[in-house]
């Protein structure tokens, strides 16, 4: 069975990179561009894995992430995004939150590597 992963982010050539790349990757994948989408996306459908930016068109993707802990208390979170964060502030706050940090610069096989630990295979 594939294992199934959701994107949310506002950013649609991100959004389609991704997708593309983690079906050809086979898993099933839904990519949505707001926390709303997620949200909804997550109550009926529920994801191995969620992968999110941290700037949303209509949300923080802090509070977003939160929200969906509440749905999903077993899900792992993965922050990509393209704000750099001090080493300090990665482990202090943003690892209570997420289960990884990757910057959107990385290259698609630290992405993969980062899926494969985190929803396996």
């Amino acid at each position: 069975m594939q294992k199934h992963i959701l994107i949310v982010d506002d950013e649609p050539s991100i959004r389609e990179v991704l997708e593309s790349f983690l079906t050809q990757s086979g898993y099933r994948v839904t990519a949505v561009s707001t926390a709303h989408e997620a949200e909804s996306v997550a109550s009926r459908d529920v994801p191995n894995l969620v992968i999110t930016d941290l700037q949303l068109e209509d949300s923080d993707g802090l509070e977003m992430i939160d929200r969906l802990k509440t749905l999903l208390p077993d899900t792992p979170m993965m922050l990509l995004t393209g704000v750099l964060f001090d080493p300090k502030v990665v482990r202090n706050v943003l690892n209570k939150k997420v289960s990884c940090y990757v910057d959107k610069l990385a290259p698609l096989s630290r992405i993969m590597e980062e899926v494969e630990r985190l929803a396996g295979k």
